[in-house]
């Protein structure tokens, strides 16, 4: 597995970590085992902070977006930096690849100038250009796309949001929210719902894919600014409450919590999904950086009503603002 952080000092860390189920893991392990989040790179990857990035699941890809106008790509696997695209024409402020499997198809960034690039992710020749936001200074601010690859959502920094069709290519659907929205993704309950979750100031909504209708309202008491929907109809929050929150998106309440796990704000959370043999998905380990620097792993089989040790820490004494991971050994 890896992890990829990016920093408003315009550097990027790359580091690879162990699964419990390793071969060098013992079946009987316990919360006591920990692991290591080895260094792999470091790059000064842009000429201004890094906004956003995004890893291609299984894949080995990953893109950062910055303030200066680009995205670069990387190849996890060789710590290679794989060079930049350019045809943004403001800040990239989200990105989010679209995989069939463990072949990345297409990336989409979003852009300040309400752009949404569609990059074909076989030599990142751009395919389409959909202005998701036509009025004059209303910024893409975050991006999710679909399992399908059919369509995707983007919210905009001024209380927008809107559907891309990426079929055709263009925006199908725009509405105006009561707030803006910080962060939105796509996510399925216990029972295979297709819904999508958005973060707006201390509230996260879980609405319905087809009609957008809200099934749930979840309160988490300051502003969310992390979200990461696992396969188990679990969504996990982090914020300004210092806290990692689980959402059971069945009920709409929290499951549990991570009380303190950061002495600052969290900026970003991850959920890494590891494959069974007999086809099942399980989601036991979770990344989750602050805008100290610290990045930390653990367990959620470990969370109870104690605060929980993390399996496994790193300090990059850098402010981060954004983290992204992978399931590539």
């Amino acid at each position: 597995m890896a992890l990829l952080a990016g920093s408003y000092e315009r550097f990027i860390w790359g580091f690879s970590l162990k699964d419990l189920t390793s071969p060098a893991a013992t079946a009987d392990s316990d919360s006591s085992e920990t692991l290591t989040l080895k260094p792999k790179f470091s790059y000064p990857a842009h000429t201004g902070p890094v906004r956003c990035v995004a890893a291609a699941a299984r894949a080995g890809l990953a893109a950062t977006g910055g303030a200066d106008d680009s995205i670069h790509l990387y190849d996890l696997p060789t710590a290679a930096d794989l060079g930049k695209l350019l045809e943004p024409s403001a800040a990239v402020s989200a990105l989010a690849f679209h995989s069939l499997g463990p072949v990345p198809r297409n990336l989409l960034a979003a852009c300040d100038d309400g752009a949404v690039h569609i990059y074909d992710a076989d030599g990142f020749a751009l395919l389409a250009t959909v202005r998701a936001f036509p009025r004059r200074g209303e910024a893409a601010d975050a991006l999710a796309v679909h399992a399908s690859g059919r369509v995707a959502l983007a919210a905009g920094r001024a209380g927008a949001l809107a559907m891309l069709n990426l079929v055709r290519g263009r925006r199908s659907f725009a509405c105006r929210l009561e707030r803006p929205a910080s962060a939105v993704a796509y996510a399925e309950d216990r029972d295979g719902g297709d819904r999508f979750v958005m973060a707006a100031e201390e509230k996260v909504t879980l609405h319905d894919s087809e009609d957008a209708r809200i099934v749930h309202e979840m309160d988490s008491g300051k502003r969310v600014l992390a979200l990461a929907p696992a396969k188990n109809g679990i969504l996990y929050t982090g914020g300004e409450d210092r806290c990692i929150t689980a959402w059971d998106l069945s009920s709409g309440k929290a499951s549990s919590r991570i009380e303190g796990a950061h002495a600052t704000r969290v900026k970003g959370v991850v959920v890494f999904d590891s494959q069974k043999k007999g086809g099942s998905v399980l989601s036991n380990l979770i990344a989750s950086a602050s805008s100290d620097g610290v990045i930390r792993i653990w367990d959620i089989r470990t969370i109870g009503n104690a605060k929980p040790t993390p399996l496994g820490e790193a300090n990059t004494k850098a402010r981060i603002t954004c983290l992204a991971g992978t399931t590539l050994r």
